[in-house]
């Protein structure tokens, strides 16, 4: 049986097309990432990450191919159906945090548990228990404005792990952060991601932290080929 948590079959995407503007940016992208590997996704601006990114999180569909999430088929699956298996399966983190300024950083990694159907009390002990993993047990009751750029991404990473899912997609996760914070706020995904056994995804611009990761792929032409 395979291990693979996300796998992408011959994915493609048009924008506009049929007019003169037509823009390929996914020609048959093939890609699996395994239960415990990270994977560091390259290239260019413009070049498609983000909407691979988000085609394989459930947050848009492709024109042609597959998506598998742990062996199930996704791509004919109704919204209602996406959605829930978006909100169970899969952890999204971005370059900037877009935390909820009026909550609490606790109350923000327990508002996504509580939208799918878990406890006020089981929800509050586990946002403390992953706050505690990234060295944030002690800001749990500051908002965003009360925290640094680091914590405030560190927090992010949190929310996304809060439902526990099996795959955790990153796009430019440490791109808005100093070089010193970003190697900090690195480590702690790094670490929470080994601890959990998840599969993730991460677009970076950052060939040093890319080189950190399991392997490294890239975006070319609209293909994905290894690096």
């Amino acid at each position: 049986m395979s291990d693979a948590t996300l796998e992408l079959r011959g994915i493609a995407k048009t924008y506009n097309p049929g007019t003169p503007g037509a823009v390929t940016v996914l020609d048959g992208v093939d890609l699996t990432v395994s239960a415990g590997e990270i994977v560091a996704l390259v290239a260019p601006s413009g070049a498609g990450k983000s909407t691979l990114l988000h085609i394989a999180g459930l947050l848009d569909t492709a024109d042609s191919g597959q998506v598998l999430l742990g062996g199930q088929e996704m791509t004919g699956r109704g919204d209602a159906a996406r959605t829930r298996a978006r909100r169970r399966e899969v952890g999204f983190v971005y370059q900037f945090h877009h935390l909820l300024p009026e909550f609490s950083a606790a109350e923000n990694i327990v508002l996504p548990q509580l939208a799918n159907a878990v406890s006020a009390k089981d929800a509050r002990a586990r946002a403390v228990t992953l706050l505690d993993s990234v060295g944030l047990s002690a800001r749990a009751g500051h908002r965003p404005a009360q925290l640094s750029g680091g914590e405030q991404q560190r927090v992010a990473f949190c929310r996304a792990l809060a439902n526990a899912p099996r795959l955790l997609l990153a796009d430019e996760p440490t791109g808005n952060l100093d070089p010193a914070t970003s190697d900090t706020v690195f480590a702690a995904l790094m670490r929470l991601v080994r601890e959990t056994g998840m599969a993730a995804l991460v677009a970076t611009h950052n060939m040093d932290l890319a080189a950190r990761m399991d392997r490294i792929v890239r975006l070319e032409a609209g293909g994905v080929v290894a690096v």
